[in-house]
């Protein structure tokens, strides 16, 4: 359907919340206490996870180098999938840039760094839907021209003026 000059701004849906953000009703303030507590199981559930399989590589007696280079390779993946998340869900992805912007490169650092997505995502869905202040912001600009086209229409073209 073509965009017609009168058509209001429509906004777009977040996961798990819908529309629900634009006005902030009872069902927004549950899904947000909702979002939270699966987001904290999640990450808590991730966690320990990842608990039993570094457990596994200390039974295995591999070596105390081996054993640190896990724990650091796991914190730093787990700390650039928080960040990364973070800054998707208050920026937007248009805002990264270089290899953070690259989702095939940051593959396998986002499986290993999952527990941070985690952790990112319970954090921002304490201030507000994760990804809403990206929306909102776009949906406020759309109602602003909706706004000036719809005023527009009523106005008589003026003349264009001669030299």
């Amino acid at each position: 359907m073509p965009n017609q000059p009168s058509s209001p701004a429509v906004p777009d849906p977040i996961r798990f919340f819908g529309t629900t953000w634009v006005d902030r009703g009872g069902a927004y303030w549950v899904r947000r206490v909702l979002v939270s507590v699966g987001a904290l199981a999640c990450a808590v559930a991730g966690a320990f996870l990842l608990r039993f399989a570094v457990q596994g590589v200390f039974l295995a007696k591999v070596g105390s180098l081996v054993e640190t280079l896990l724990i650091a390779a796991i914190a730093v993946c787990t700390c650039i999938a928080a960040v990364r998340t973070w800054n998707v869900l208050s920026r937007g992805k248009e805002s990264l840039s270089g290899w953070m912007a690259d989702e095939k490169s940051l593959g396998a650092i986002l499986v290993i760094g999952f527990v941070g997505s985690l952790a990112a995502y319970f954090f921002r869905s304490l201030v507000e839907a994760p990804g809403e202040s990206v929306r909102r912001a776009r949906y406020e600009l759309a109602r602003a021209k909706a706004a000036r086209r719809a005023q527009g229409q009523g106005a008589k073209p003026r003349p264009k003026r001669r030299r």
